[in-house]
């Protein structure tokens, strides 16, 4: 018995003994996951390979650990989306604690960077095609009010301009220049597959972008068919990393300034000057007015955005709320932005199947200054109005009204603008996206994906009799309001194959799309009111005898566009890369005769750096060159019915006693009318030295419009109607585009980084004249803008000048007579005008330095442009004495010394050259590691619109580049604003 016992005891301690020795041979391995920045990267996988196989994923905090690790030596790897993968051999030893702390470089700039082409994505080493990537960490920060900001100066050959800085306004964009006269210049907006105009990007908050994709070249943008033409701008927001969940909040606040202004005449040098002109004393009020100053005001602009996501067991999520305020620096302007949005996404059947939801909404609310405040030669606004004003006239009436003086003609008073007419509006935006993909077999993937997209614009306007503008006085007020909706929806189907197999790999996809819009609205306007109480809410208590033709009107238009299209990507020995593309659209805007459209596109790479012949050099990382050819259409421009013949109103007569109502043809039809289509050539060489630091992209590229839509005037008869919108010209665009990027200094502490950009552009319009059914059609030296015009040989916006002489001893401008006949011939084709330049500027360019020093990071944005003149309509219309009793007048007119003019002359031609200061950015991350709430958190200081170098005397170089009918002239704008903002970005556990 008592052996038993002992037996026992002995088997009890044999295994206690045993379980003590296998404890003491096992250790705990733990650390921390950094990015480059020194924050904790979270969601990232940590696996350990040898006596025992583990895998885990990195907390909110970066934090791993792995327990119960057996001696021995292991492989850990170390891999997170975005980042370079980490191996590492570790020894672990008998008993106690491995602390391995890891940090990861990303691999934002490197070949296995993911670039989002048009319904796909491909590795950067992979793209054939001319396509700028910008990641979340180069956008542009401060006060962001539209993404597009957040691009300026960052890629070589799109050109971001900012006009003014009126709340709520948004910058316009162009890519490799204007290749369309009325067919439309916006690029194409894709937002997480989501297709749209340029208004798209107001529903999406900043600080929720992860990348920008900029198609510029055919071969690229030619997958999207007939919208693709302008170039194509692809946004994709931010989801999660795998096994997080997130919480942060972005904040920006600015205070904005006024960045220039035109000097004018105070009271004392008016009056001075007044006197000399003979000006009665009558004219002299006695005050003191800066009408500048008390139209205007310091700003403010708050952007708070809070996200919440996860990504756990195959579900992903993350919804975002935004708010954007922005109070003008012009009284009564100003603007808010709501915008919420969600996304999900699950995977299930072994991740085979993919459904994917997000819907996003947005209520966006705008007070503008007063418009329509028109005085010739002048834009209709309040801010332009107050350069004109007298220093000497009060602002008020000594019993507290507006002042006016009946002794001037159309007299306003801009404060009484400012303080009494209502410029309001609501847009109401909604869009919703369900896509689904299938794995069928390895390799081959179904997929549908479907958006629906709706617009609601409404806007009310009252100028009341008080505003004193005339027309409101002696109409007794005047109210409108203008109520415009939009439905989009879109639907495609698709399959996609993918295989690699030996050296060859490919990437076959087939896809069929439909899309339909459909606008409609209507406008409403009523006159004469007894009382200022409801404004424009009430305009049936307007007096309805003052109804004319046009105070009322609606519309409704629809059209569709169906298409198929096949895209075929190879590789062979990963050095040999084709991408091909087809794509037929049909569109319901042409003609019968012409309602489908073709356009192919073909795009080579050669990677020079993986040949054999290559890998004994030490020089090229990378070294590719791409060509490319593609064929793209444009219909941006076209109504719904711009192919059809309409009768609209023609007005009344009585007959017999009766009031008749007359119709008449209003627009000529065109069973002709075709796609707008541009011919693309584009050249490149990618390239990578010194291990990576230095990395370029050099796109020299031809672009010819054909089929140019235009609206012809044509001779009545045989036409019903004097004009049509017909195919005749064609124009010509080419240029060369470079992006640099130096890593001058790169540790694990320091970053130093230059990145440089530029681009040149030659625009020419080849052909402007033609025939449309027998008829011939000729534009040749049509107007386009003030003084510049449409000439064959010479790009958009030619300005064809008076050259200026001086003056006679009246004071009266003088102009060289060229051809010496001793008159002065205004007309277009006057042989006294020269060409003088164009309103297009010829190159772009962009430095963007960054700079990294532990925790503290800076950076710059300046960038310009120039070759282009700017005919400067204000300063040539707040320069003559002949209005000075009536108006005040601008210092520099004093020493110019002119009293009037019969001429626009090349005196009000300028330089358009300039650079700008854009953006200065500090910040600074906060160690946070024993705040057990925080895992990151980063301040900023930003300042926008620092400096300006030009030549340009007028309040800011950068107009309108749009393109239309104007372009090129300064008759005033809403102040330029340079602000100061800080911001906060925190991320919680």
């Amino acid at each position: 018995m008592r052996k038993l016992h002992f037996l026992k005891y002995m088997i009890s301690a044999c295994f206690i003994l045993s379980y003590v020795l296998s404890f003491a041979q096992t250790s705990s391995m733990g650390g921390k996951i950094t990015d480059e920045t020194n924050q904790p990267l979270a969601g990232t996988v940590v696996s350990l390979q040898g006596n025992t196989s583990q895998k885990t994923a990195t907390g909110s905090d970066g934090r791993y650990r792995f327990n119960s690790v057996p001696y021995g030596t292991y492989i850990v790897r170390i891999s997170s989306i975005g980042y370079q993968e980490i191996t590492r051999d570790i020894l672990v030893q008998d008993g106690g604690q491995l602390i391995v702390d890891f940090k990861m470089e990303p691999i934002a700039t490197g070949l296995e960077q993911v670039v989002v082409v048009g319904y796909g994505t491909q590795k950067r080493r992979d793209v054939t095609g001319a396509v700028a990537t910008i990641s979340s960490e180069d956008l542009n920060q401060g006060p962001i009010t539209n993404p597009l900001q957040q691009i300026s100066g960052k890629a070589a050959g799109v050109h971001v301009n900012q006009v003014g800085g009126e709340p709520g306004s948004a910058p316009n964009v162009r890519i490799r220049g204007i290749s369309s006269l009325i067919g439309g210049n916006d690029p194409l907006v894709v937002i997480d597959g989501v297709q749209g105009n340029m208004d798209l990007l107001n529903q999406l908050p900043p600080s929720e972008i992860e990348s920008v994709d900029i198609l510029k070249d055919a071969s690229a943008t030619a997958i999207y068919g007939s919208r693709g033409a302008p170039g194509v701008i692809i946004v994709t927001t931010k989801t999660n990393r795998a096994g997080t969940t997130t919480l942060e909040y972005n904040a920006v606040s600015s205070v904005d300034a006024i960045s220039r202004k035109l000097d004018m005449l105070d009271a004392d040098q008016w009056w001075e000057q007044a006197q000399i002109y003979g000006v009665p004393a009558s004219a002299n009020h006695g005050s003191r007015t800066d009408w500048y100053d008390i139209l205007t005001k310091n700003g403010t602009i708050q952007n708070h955005t809070l996200s919440l996501g996860g990504n756990e067991r195959n579900f992903n999520y993350r919804a975002s709320l935004n708010f954007i305020s922005q109070d003008g620096v012009v009284l009564r302007s100003n603007f808010q932005n709501y915008i919420g949005r969600i996304q999900a996404t699950q995977k299930a059947f072994d991740d085979k199947l993919s459904i994917a939801f997000n819907l996003n909404g947005s209520v966006r609310n705008t007070e503008g200054s007063p418009n329509g405040v028109y005085r010739p030669a002048f834009t209709a606004n309040l801010i332009t109005n107050a350069y004109l004003m007298r220093p000497t006239d009060p602002v008020l009436n000594t019993d507290g009204s507006y002042y006016t003086d009946g002794n001037v003609f159309q007299y306003i008073n801009p404060y009484a603008l400012s303080q009494t007419v209502v410029n309001e509006g609501s847009n109401n935006n909604l869009f919703g996206t369900v896509k689904a993909d299938l794995e069928l077999t390895k390799g081959l993937i179904a997929g549908i994906f479907g958006s629906w997209r709706r617009v609601d614009n409404n806007w009310g306007y009252y100028l009341p009799a008080a505003s004193t503008m005339p027309s409101a006085i002696d109409n007794q007020g005047i109210a409108n309001i203008n109520n415009n909706r939009q439905d989009e929806k879109l639907l495609n189907l698709s399959l996609n194959y993918k295989s690699v197999f030996d050296n060859h790999s490919l990437d076959v996809l087939g896809l069929y799309e439909w899309q339909s819009q459909l606008y409609y609205g209507n406008f409403a306007q009523a006159k004469g009111f007894i009382n200022d109480i409801t404004r424009y809410h009430a305009l049936q208590l307007g007096d309805l005898t003052r109804v004319q033709p046009g105070d009322f009107s609606s519309y409704k238009n629809d059209r569709a566009l169906v298409s198929f299209l096949a895209r075929v990507n190879y590789g062979y020995m990963d050095r040999y890369l084709l991408t091909a593309s087809f794509r037929r659209d049909g569109s319901t805007v042409f003609g019968d005769n012409h309602k489908w459209g073709n356009f192919p596109s073909v795009s080579l790479a050669w990677r020079i750096d993986q040949e054999p012949f290559m890998q004994g050099q030490n020089i090229f990382n990378d070294l590719k060159l791409r060509a490319g050819y593609g064929v793209t259409g444009n219909q941006q421009g076209l109504y719904p019915q711009n192919a059809l013949q309409l009768v609209g109103y023609a007005g009344q007569t009585y007959f017999g006693g009766e009031q008749i109502t007359n119709y008449a043809i209003s627009q000529n039809g065109n069973k002709d009318l075709r796609w707008e289509t541009k011919y693309q050539l584009n050249i490149g060489l990618d390239f990578a030295v010194l291990d990576s630091r230095l990395r370029g992209t050099i796109d020299a590229y031809t672009a010819t419009t054909k089929n140019l839509l235009f609206n012809y005037t044509v001779p009545q008869p045989p036409y019903p109607f004097g004009n049509i919108v017909a195919n005749v010209g064609s124009m010509l665009n080419k240029g060369l585009e470079a992006s640099l990027s130096y890593k001058l200094i790169d540790n694990s502490n320091t970053t130093l980084t230059l990145a440089a950009n530029g681009a040149s552009l030659r625009n020419r319009v080849l052909k402007l004249s033609g025939q449309i059914d027998g008829v011939p059609l000729n534009t040749d030296f049509v107007g386009w803008g003030t003084n510049s015009y449409l000439v064959e040989g010479k790009p958009i916006g030619s300005f064809y000048m008076l050259e200026n002489l001086g003056k006679d001893e009246n004071n009266k401008e003088t102009v060289i007579d060229r051809d010496g006949n001793g008159i002065i011939d205004q007309g277009a084709r006057s042989p006294d005008r020269y060409y003088a330049g164009g309103a297009l500027p010829t190159y772009t360019y962009g430095f963007t330095p960054s700079f990294r020093y532990k925790n503290f990071d800076a950076a710059m944005v300046w960038r310009g442009s120039g070759g282009n003149k700017i005919y400067n309509t204000l300063r040539q219309n707040l320069s003559f004495f002949e209005n000075i009793g009536k108006s005040n007048l601008l210092e520099n007119a004093v020493p110019l010394g002119l009293y009037t003019t019969e001429y626009g002359s090349d005196l009000w031609l300028e330089p358009g050259d300039f650079l700008r200061f854009e953006n200065l950015t500090l910040g600074y991350r906060f160690d946070v590691e024993r705040i057990r709430c925080i895992s990151s958190l980063r301040v900023s200081l930003t300042g926008n619109n620092l400096a300006v170098l030009t030549s340009y005397s007028g309040i800011d170089p950068e107009l309108n580049v749009g393109g239309g009918n104007g372009f090129g002239s300064d008759g005033g704008m809403y102040p330029r604003l340079r602000s100061i903002a800080v911001g906060l970005h925190i991320n919680l556990k």
